[in-house]
């Protein structure tokens, strides 16, 4: 990852992520923290990309800026683990209580939501 990637990544909080499940995609916009070379994403237990990523731990990701004449973007792909509880789980977790203000309005415990730790194996980028 350039540097010029690694402050984009590190300056943008929202992307949209790709799961698919049975040759189906399904693209959400998502939170996501930066964090030590992986995207930290926090999810709940009934959505579908979280159904997705237990049967296909395969995503992509997409994060952009778009404005005409200065657009720029990476695309991510790699495979996504869920982590649940534990050392990481709290560590990630007060990322994110710190980081985002809807985790501090909506704060949950260490087992009712987990995260998906995103490491990525290719890239593509452009205006970086």
């Amino acid at each position: 990852m350039s540097p010029s990637e690694t402050r984009f990544l590190a300056s943008n909080e929202c992307c949209r992520l790709a799961t698919c499940y049975e040759n189906r995609p399904h693209v959400v916009p998502v939170s996501y923290l930066f964090y030590k070379d992986c995207i930290y994403i926090s999810t709940d237990y009934d959505t579908k990309k979280f159904i997705n990523i237990k049967k296909n731990p395969c995503i992509c990701l997409v994060v952009n800026y778009y404005l005409p004449g200065s657009n720029k973007g990476l695309v991510l792909n790699g495979e996504a683990t869920i982590v649940e509880n534990g050392k990481k789980y709290c560590e990630i977790y007060k990322l994110f209580y710190t980081s985002f203000k809807w985790v501090r309005d909506d704060p949950w415990e260490e087992g009712e939501a987990p995260f998906l730790e995103i490491r990525f194996n290719s890239k593509s980028s452009w205006g970086l």
